[in-house]
């Protein structure tokens, strides 16, 4: 038996948009839309119907693609995927969206080749972190925060799955800085170097890019003077 297609609800408030992304996606073996919509309130009602994987765009008419984004990781135990699909790529609005763990963020206007290799490139990591869940013994850092939140972050492979780390950056020093995280207590870069073993900018390059990849979220602590300080933490399962 055929797996289950992957359930899709478009978010766009350009009409046009709407009906063409739809179209992309209904073009791509394993997709089905569920659902289209043009506001963040209708994108956030829809959600709680079930779907699996969300086309978000950034400039809604109601509420930013940033709180939608928020909301839809605080609906139900397990939220759906997000895919930004937005013109918006300033860096504050791409940043956020990466803090909030998205799949991926394409920038308009793109092309139907583009969205189906995205879509594809996802489905074979949603495959790929099935299967990764499936009956395999866990670490004691695993384990360590099952009892603290209730659940199992699977790093996405771009952490250091099936795909090559950027250049410079190693597995076993990406699981070590991994363990040195909290879900809850966030960390600073002197912290986790600290624990690590590492020079603060070696830190600093494993913490982006795992920033980056959405394993992790970024936080700031502000004091009475100077800079905020940066927090690293497990983004929640």
């Amino acid at each position: 038996m055929s797996a289950a297609p992957i359930r899709v609800l478009v978010v766009d408030d350009d009409q046009g948009a709407r009906a063409l992304h739809c179209r992309f996606v209904d073009a791509v073996p394993g997709f089905t839309v569920a659902g289209a919509v043009g506001t963040g309130r209708d994108a956030i009602v829809q959600t709680r119907a079930g779907v699996d994987l969300v086309l978000l765009d950034m400039r809604l008419p109601d509420v930013s693609g940033i709180e939608v984004l928020h909301r839809l990781r605080t609906v139900g135990d397990v939220g759906p995927d997000v895919l930004v699909i937005s013109s918006s790529h300033d860096q504050t609005t791409v940043r956020q969206a990466l803090a909030a763990r998205v799949v991926g963020y394409l920038v308009k206007p793109f092309t139907e080749a583009a969205l189906r290799e995205r879509l594809e490139r996802y489905r074979e990591e949603r495959q790929a972190r099935s299967d990764a869940g499936r009956d395999r013994p866990l670490a004691q850092g695993e384990i360590d925060r099952l009892l603290a939140t209730g659940g199992i972050r699977t790093v996405p492979a771009s952490t250091g799955g099936s795909r090559p780390l950027p250049k410079g950056l190693a597995a076993p020093t990406l699981a070590r800085v991994l363990e040195a995280l909290d879900p809850v207590t966030g960390r600073s870069v002197l912290e986790v170097a600290t624990a690590c073993d590492l020079s603060r900018a070696t830190a600093h390059r494993y913490l982006t890019h795992l920033a980056e990849s959405g394993a992790i979220a970024v936080s700031h602590r502000y004091g009475r003077r100077g800079r905020p300080e940066v927090l690293y933490r497990l983004a929640p399962v």
